[in-house]
């Protein structure tokens, strides 16, 4: 069973497609218009091991809010769509990543219920000319159009470009976690209720 998706999303401010394959190797190919997201993206990817392709144009001339919460929910999307009815998976995962002076927690449960809890402070308002709050609004539309309950604790750091990195590897390794196939379970779906 291939654990792939790809969603097409346009509206009046952005336009996305994005494809992934949840059983990849970390290959990426995209562009958002949005560099240092891009470079979060990749690392995101890489560290899940998921592939992922992504192309987005949007309103840039206006600021990054569009592009980068949009990017999310089709990310949440797509996640949840290659998931499918979840049979097999270990659901739950949980990393600890350090980047330099910083570290970040995450922990994730593909629970069917989306709850995002954001503890991220960043001492600076941009890195780069991204600014540092559109974390939190990223994490927040893929954790709720992926219908995951994920945490997000920054636990030391005040590099900003180290705090961003961190949290997105951090929930890179969780998310290569849950999405695992757990050959304990075999296809059922890891949850007392029977569906998730």
């Amino acid at each position: 069973m291939t654990r792939q998706a790809t969603i097409d999303r346009t509206t009046s401010e952005t336009s996305i497609r994005l494809s992934i394959d949840l059983d990849g190797t970390g290959q990426t190919d995209i562009a958002t218009g949005i560099g240092f997201l891009d470079h979060m993206l990749t690392a995101l990817a890489r560290h899940a091991l998921l592939d992922l392709t992504i192309r987005a144009t949007s309103d840039l001339h206006i600021d990054d809010h569009h592009t980068t919460e949009d990017v999310g929910i089709v990310l949440g999307q797509a996640l949840r769509q290659a998931l499918g009815d979840k049979k097999g998976i270990r659901r739950f995962g949980h990393a600890i990543v350090p980047m330099d002076e910083a570290l970040a927690e995450a922990a994730i449960d593909l629970s069917g219920r989306a709850h995002v809890a954001w503890s991220v402070p960043f001492l600076q308002s941009k890195v780069g000319t991204m600014d540092t709050e559109l974390f939190e609004e990223f994490f927040r539309a893929f954790g709720g159009n992926a219908l995951m309950t994920l945490h997000v604790t920054l636990k030391a750091g005040t590099n900003t470009h180290h705090v961003a990195e961190a949290c997105f590897k951090a929930v890179a390794r969780a998310l290569r976690m849950a999405v695992e196939r757990d050959p304990r379970v075999g296809d059922a779906i890891p949850s007392t209720k029977g569906a998730l």
